[in-house]
């Protein structure tokens, strides 16, 4: 309690220091993007200010005397589009580093050009991307600066109620998601992933390197491919070229430290370095699980010469979790103890690590840009599981390692010339992949131990390519691209013209703030490792025996947009994604796209290519940037996610949560204080029953700890709907040398708990001893425990910058 007293205390006293007025400045380099030659005497303007700047012959400009804050700057230039770069925070302790690209108007200068004031739009993607800039990610309300909860306010994304962060995409499973940290992919980027997901409880990507984030839900370049719901590209800041400095974040979960500074004339790094304690905090929670968890994140960017870049990052986490034996000493609450008795039951005890490094040489020609992707990634992933954890050979339960490793190379052109912009590459990808596995688990009524050790390697193959072009004095965009996808797994999947992923985009811009825009498109995937190396207890790959192969998803997407102001948009969209060839689990008789939104690991079981779904939906979004001193941003999905079941039937997938609404506003306000909030609705997720019947015969029990679902009601239930507000106030004081944050985010203030599937559980004498049923000696007694999730969930933070 002390404690506690201390660090609220704390926090008043840094809401009452006085700032100390102090300047900051931008600088950077305007140049052309295609090719990087600097654009002289380009216009810089700091909107709201009578502070401006023209670039000198080697495209560079500096504006100085600026009072901290966040400022939206605007850069022109005859010939070249404007570009409009928004929410710029300045500070005291290091100039600002904003490098503009301009891009050069496709229409001749003696042509009518129609003139918009819309958000910029990507002719490749001219519908179903939106983009986030960091200062969107670090005040909104309930995230905790996570990018992961952050892309859950936009259109089409729903996530699951519990503690993790999924992202559910139109529809789509939460492994149908792909990240690029700088354009190169990052597999997963949440700590404790579900293996064969995506998913996890807390974000491993530190925000403080995000200068923004581009979202895909439809639309996907061709360059990006393996993926069937989204794609995230992250694009990072570069470290300071002039003076090393850093930052010290202190929050509510963890603590942590950034550094970065120039390595030479024309080179910069920025690192960085995190640590949990919520082992620490859990404990005192009396909570029956203890998490921990470490993550690092390095880029360094070099500019070799005016024609050559170089830029090098890394991520990598360390992710173990323990059990809270103790959790009941002292409890007398029984529902507790039964509740916490239920989880220590089921949870494994886990560990993993993942990492990924790369490098990504940027080359400029006349008239074009090469890039260059080399980069590995390796996960290892451990769980153990015994009895009433009792850690003798008896009674182990589960006991699973396995290892994920990818090498890769790409390779890509991107050529603009006359309007015409062309991009051709090729892939290639060596894999790597181990699993070892002892699990003793009911299958169809019957006590199966699976035990097996499973390795193979193989290569994967891509070539795509896209041409786009605006016509009619840029009144029509279109976008034509394909690609293809193979690997050596199989013969079913080594072939390219079986996974020809065309792609088509039209945007007619129809009045100057109007727009219409559609795109079709055919996309693959590949199953996830899991299910490619399970292998049964004779050592057969059993599901390359069955024909597992590629994914398949068409899109059909079209929409309208709105934009009253350069700061505002409203979009209408409306979609349709169909399924083929999903692995469909022959135990249990479901198909996989059910599946990721828990803890573990998924896939791994047999398996056959032949389940089909669908998903349909519209959106609605209107965002308002900053541009004065108020945000906001409403958005809301209808969805229908439905897939065959065992009977050829369409039901309900366990992402058919139908309806999604988010609402976000803020308001900046006076001497840098900043107010914001967050309102979201979730319809409730289907689910699976239980088979009582199944669940309470002692065999089954003993080596399942927890109720078996009755897949014959697949999905006929549900959990009850879902809503909360979170609350954030910022504020921040800039000193000389160095600078101070501070912010309180209050999630699900008025602590609404959202009703879920009930555990099933046995019924125990005090001892903790299953009960036996005295109406049938072959069954133990089982009960219903109530299963509600969500509390009102305070978090503080201080971050010192220097």
């Amino acid at each position: 309690m002390f404690i506690k007293k201390l660090f609220f205390l704390s926090f008043a006293l840094l809401f009452c220091i006085n700032m100390v007025a102090q300047t900051g400045s931008i600088k950077g380099r305007v140049y052309n993007e295609i090719n990087n030659e600097s654009i002289p005497f380009a216009n810089i303007i700091l909107e709201g200010t009578q502070i401006g700047a023209t670039s000198d012959e080697n495209g560079n400009y500096q504006l100085d005397e600026i009072q901290p804050g966040t400022y939206n700057l605007i850069c022109s230039f005859v010939g070249f589009t404007t570009v409009y770069v928004y929410e710029i925070i300045v500070g005291s302790t290091a100039t600002t580093e904003i490098d503009i690209a301009l891009t050069e108007e496709s229409a001749l200068l003696d042509q009518v050009v129609i003139q918009t004031n819309r958000i910029e739009k990507s002719q490749v993607s001219p519908l179903s991307k939106q983009t986030i800039g960091a200062t969107e990610i670090y005040r909104n309300p309930g995230s905790n600066r996570d990018i992961s909860k952050v892309i859950q306010i936009l259109p089409g994304v729903a996530t699951t109620v519990s503690f993790r962060n999924d992202i559910i995409v139109r529809g789509g499973a939460p492994n149908e998601n792909r990240f690029y940290l700088d354009g190169i992919e990052i597999p997963n980027i949440n700590h404790f992933a579900t293996q064969g997901s995506s998913g996890g409880p807390v974000g491993m990507i530190n925000v403080n390197f995000i200068r923004d984030v581009d979202f895909y839900s439809g639309a996907f370049p061709a360059n990006r491919g393996n993926t069937m719901s989204s794609v995230m590209e992250f694009q990072q800041i570069t470290g300071n070229r002039e003076k090393f400095g850093g930052s010290f974040m202190v929050g509510s979960s963890d603590i942590g430290l950034t550094l970065n500074g120039p390595t030479g004339e024309n080179s910069s790094f920025i690192l960085s370095a995190r640590r949990s304690y919520l082992q620490f905090l859990f404990q005192a929670l009396k909570l029956p699980f203890l998490p921990t968890y470490n993550d690092f994140q390095y880029k360094h960017f070099f500019e070799l010469d005016e024609k050559n870049q170089l830029t090098l990052v890394g991520l990598g986490a360390i992710d173990d979790f323990e059990l809270n034996e103790d959790v009941n000493d002292g409890e007398t609450d029984q529902e507790t103890i039964d509740r916490n008795n239920y989880i220590l039951g089921n949870l494994p005890v886990n560990s993993q690590w993942n990492y990924a490094i790369g490098a990504n040489w940027k080359h400029f020609s006349k008239n074009s840009f090469q890039n260059v992707v080399i980069s590995r990634n390796h996960l290892n992933n451990k769980a153990v599981k015994y009895r009433d954890n009792i850690e003798i050979p008896e009674e182990l339960l589960y006991d699973y390692s396995s290892e994920e490793i990818e090498n890769k190379l790409r390779v890509e052109s991107t050529k603009r010339k006359n309007g015409w912009n062309w991009n051709i590459g090729a892939g290639f990808q060596h894999v790597v992949y181990k699993n070892s596995t002892f699990n003793k688990k009911a299958i169809n009524g019957e006590v199966q131990i699976i035990d097996f050790d499973s390795e193979f390697s193989m290569q994967k193959y891509e070539l795509f390519t896209q041409i786009s072009k605006a016509f009619f004095s840029e009144r029509l965009s279109l976008s034509f691209g394909i690609r293809t996808d193979a690997n050596s797994y199989s013969d079913e999947m080594s072939n390219f013209l079986d996974q020809l992923s065309p792609r088509f985009s039209a945007s007619y811009q129809i009045t100057e703030k109007f727009a219409a825009s559609f795109n079709l498109g055919r996309y693959y995937q590949l199953p996830a490792y899991t299910v490619m190396g399970y292998r049964d207890n004779d050592g057969n790959l059993v599901n390359k025996e069955n024909g597992i192969t590629y994914i398949q998803s068409d899109h059909f997407v079209g929409g309208v947009e709105y934009n009253p102001t350069k700061y505002s948009k409203i979009t209408v969209e409306g979609f349709y994604k169909k399924y083929d060839n999903y692995p469909f689990l022959t135990n249990d008789s479901i198909s996989l796209a059910n599946l990721g939104g828990d803890f573990g690991v998924i896939g791994n079981e047999p398996a056959i290519p032949t389940s089909v779904g669908r998903s349909y939906g519209i959106e609605f979004f209107l965002q308002q940037k900053l541009s004065s001193s108020v945000y906001g941003l409403i958005s809301y999905t209808f969805v229908r996610s439905e897939f065959e079941d065992k009977n050829g039937d369409y039901v309900a997938s366990s992402w058919d949560n139908r309806h999604v609404l988010n609402v976000t506003a803020g308001k900046k306000l006076r001497k840098n204080w900043e107010l914001g909030a967050k309102f979201r609705f979730l319809g409730g997720s289907p689910y699976t029953p239980y088979d009582i019947e199944q669940s309470s015969r002692k065999e089954i029990w003993d080596v399942t700890q927890r109720g078996i679902n009755d897949w014959d009601l697949l999905n006929t239930e549900r959990n009850g709907n879902s809503h909360g507000l979170d609350l954030r106030v910022d504020k921040r004081w800039y000193f000389k040398k160095w600078a101070l944050n501070a912010y309180l985010d209050i999630q699900n203030i008025y602590n609404f708990k959202t009703e879920t599937q009930p555990f099933l559980d046995v019924v125990r004498d005090e001892n903790g001893d299953p009960i036996e049923d005295p109406a049938d000696p072959e069954r133990y007694l089982v009960r219903e425990i109530e299963n509600t999730t969500g509390t009102v969930l305070p978090s503080i933070g201080i971050m010192i910058e220097f």
